[in-house]
């Protein structure tokens, strides 16, 4: 087939709103010099007061912050980034005042309040424009396995139907670079790179919309891209460690009267106890509010392990420890020990455990880090059981253990709030 220079003119240059130095220089100037231009409308001389200065440093400092932070969790896939907008800058801006605070440095209220506003209203406006502006647009190679893609929702999908076909306004070009393709379409693939396109592979692409690691096989490879990142682990359960300490101590009082309710809404102990698997496969045992009635039992033990939609066994008082979560709060013990994490897989009952075992393979390999008391799998999925389900989860959990990061993280921690709020996939 020919192949000639206007077949592979898929433009790359991204709109100027669109840009990074674009967004974050504009931000700046329409979140901290605008207020301070005010301000000098009092008097010119309000700009080389001490506190002022302060405060437009640590503005500048909150406000790139937040929008690196924004960036981050952005990447990740199924984020509305506006949604994220405001938790994010209110985290950035927080950390850096609360720390002025902290120390007693003086500054202005005013300036930092409207930066913190401004910078608000400056990302939620490029957002609104940007989404109508510029859909995400992948251009797609025939062969192999690509006909999947088409069941991933959130892009606009063109399916190249000859190499010599000309294709505009594409952010990349997808391929499954492990089939037999023809000498043309390597060719095609080839100058796409030297174009300076970005081109995909199924998998990479597939993993980035849905947030899931499809499994077939694990290749020496592919264990060595889902070894988690070893400083970040030891970080984490510092600060695991940390967070878990001073909840206990802040909310004691109330895990005093939470167990007390426990005890008075139905006969039995407060705390529920039960062997899980743990980090690098150590069976521990888990700590959580009690709430089901105890001795009510079913003959098979991995059908006890089970809780399903309406299950009977639960009381009046343990719906709405389940559906809030309050009921997880007493695994800060195992938090304390070592046992578990904040983020991390779902630790699962050591008979369901066993069961996906045998059924799933590589199922042991989600213990590579401690498990959590969230994670990426619960905010996505909720709570599942059958091993179809659990399947599924495993693709979620090996999406975590891929890009174990804090912004990941952060990302988690937000939906977890939203998840508490809404109730989703509680049992």
């Amino acid at each position: 087939m020919n192949m000639n220079i206007r077949a592979i003119n898929l433009p790359n240059q991204r709109h100027l709103l669109l840009r990074m130095r674009f967004q974050l220089v504009g931000g700046l100037m329409f979140a901290v010099l605008v207020p301070a231009l005010i301000r000098t409308s009092v008097g010119f001389g309000v700009i080389y007061s001490s506190n002022m200065q302060i405060t437009i440093a640590a503005a500048i400092m909150a406000h790139i912050t937040g929008y690196m932070l924004y960036r981050r969790i952005a990447n990740f896939p199924g984020v509305a980034a506006a949604g994220y907008i405001l938790p994010t800058f209110a985290l950035a801006y927080g950390l850096v005042f609360l720390t002025i605070f902290f120390f007693r440095i003086d500054y202005s209220r005013f300036q930092a309040a409207a930066s913190f506003l401004q910078s608000t209203f400056w990302y939620f406006a490029l957002s609104v424009v940007t989404r109508r502006l510029e859909p995400y647009r992948l251009a797609v190679i025939p062969g192999g396995n690509v006909h999947r893609l088409g069941n991933i929702p959130g892009v606009a999908w063109h399916w190249i139907r000859s190499s010599d076909e000309v294709v505009k306004h594409a952010s990349g070009v997808v391929a499954d670079l492990r089939a037999d393709l023809s000498d043309e379409w390597e060719r095609y693939i080839a100058d796409r790179a030297l174009s300076g396109t970005p081109v995909y592979h199924i998998k990479q692409v597939s993993e980035s919309l849905t947030g899931r690691v499809e499994i077939e096989h694990l290749s020496e490879n592919t264990l060595g891209s889902l070894n988690p990142n070893q400083a970040y682990l030891k970080i984490k359960q510092v600060i695991d460690w940390i967070a878990a300490l001073a909840i206990l101590v802040l909310l004691s009082p109330v895990l005093l009267l939470v167990g007390a309710l426990v005890r008075l809404d139905s006969s039995g102990a407060a705390l529920f106890k039960q062997e899980r698997m743990g980090y690098r496969g150590n069976v521990y045992k888990v700590y959580k509010f009690r709430t089901m009635r105890a001795g009510s039992r079913v003959a098979d033990d991995k059908e006890q392990a089970i809780t399903k939609d309406g299950d009977a066994r639960i009381t009046r008082l343990g719906r709405f420890l389940r559906k809030s979560r309050i009921d997880e709060l007493p695994q800060v013990i195992n938090i304390l020990r070592g046992e578990m994490s904040w983020i991390g897989p779902r630790p699962e009952a050591l008979v369901l455990s066993r069961w996906y075992e045998a059924e799933l393979p590589f199922y042991r390999y989600r213990h590579i880090v401690r498990p959590g008391i969230t994670g990426w799998a619960q905010v996505n999925q909720g709570h599942v059981a059958a091993v179809g389900e659990v399947l599924e989860k495993l693709h979620y959990d090996f999406y975590y253990i891929k890009n174990f990061s804090p912004w990941l993280d952060l990302l988690i921690v937000f939906r977890t709030i939203r998840t508490v709020l809404t109730g989703f996939g509680a049992r």
